[in-house]
């Protein structure tokens, strides 16, 4: 009891008041033109490809970029993020790119596909054959073939073989013989 009695007699301690608070807002980064500084998340049309440090209107950038997920502000840890993800979205792309190549091989050791479509006795078609039929034809050798990726300048109307070029994307391109005849009798 002794020692608590001389504590209360020491000098009564003063509390130290709080630290002031010092609020740091994430400042956006200008760039020298006056805009907002950013990090392109994914490649956007007219302004740049995926991890480029743009500079764009702050409108732009606060309106619509960093809400959709195209864009970024340029942090470290952002940065790093971004180092990551585009090491496994280039995974990716060379995995489509050598799944596309061995597409355009099953092509070309196909040669040719045949069409079935209405015609009359001279050759011409009754309608057409256009890329949605082609797509098709393709389907049923197990040649999986998106319409868009074949470039027709117009459909086809006559009888007959037609070379038509597939575009796989990425620069990969192929040809194809579509065989159009004439439908069978019984069909009709």
């Amino acid at each position: 009891m002794a020692k608590t009695k001389e504590s209360s007699k020491a000098k009564p301690k003063t509390k130290a008041p709080p630290a002031k608070k010092v609020r740091v807002r994430q400042q956006v980064n200008k760039g020298p033109h006056g805009g907002t500084r950013i990090v392109l998340a994914e490649d956007v049309m007219h302004v740049g490809k995926q991890g480029q440090v743009v500079e764009v209107k702050p409108g732009f950038a606060r309106n619509y970029l960093i809400p959709n997920g195209f864009a970024i502000l340029p942090s470290e840890h952002n940065l790093r993020l971004l180092e990551r993800y585009k090491v496994r979205v280039e995974q990716a792309r060379e995995a489509r790119k050598s799944d596309l190549k061995s597409l355009a091989e099953q092509i070309a050791r196909t040669k040719s596909i045949t069409i079935e479509a209405n015609a009359n006795e001279s050759g011409d078609l009754y309608g057409s054959v256009g890329t949605q039929e082609i797509s098709r034809g393709m389907r049923g050798k197990n040649l999986l073939i998106e319409p868009a990726m074949i470039k027709l300048d117009e459909p086809l109307r006559h009888l007959g073989e037609w070379p038509v070029p597939i575009n796989l994307g990425y620069d990969i391109e192929t040809q194809i013989v579509v065989a159009i005849i004439p439908q069978s009798a019984g069909k009709r």
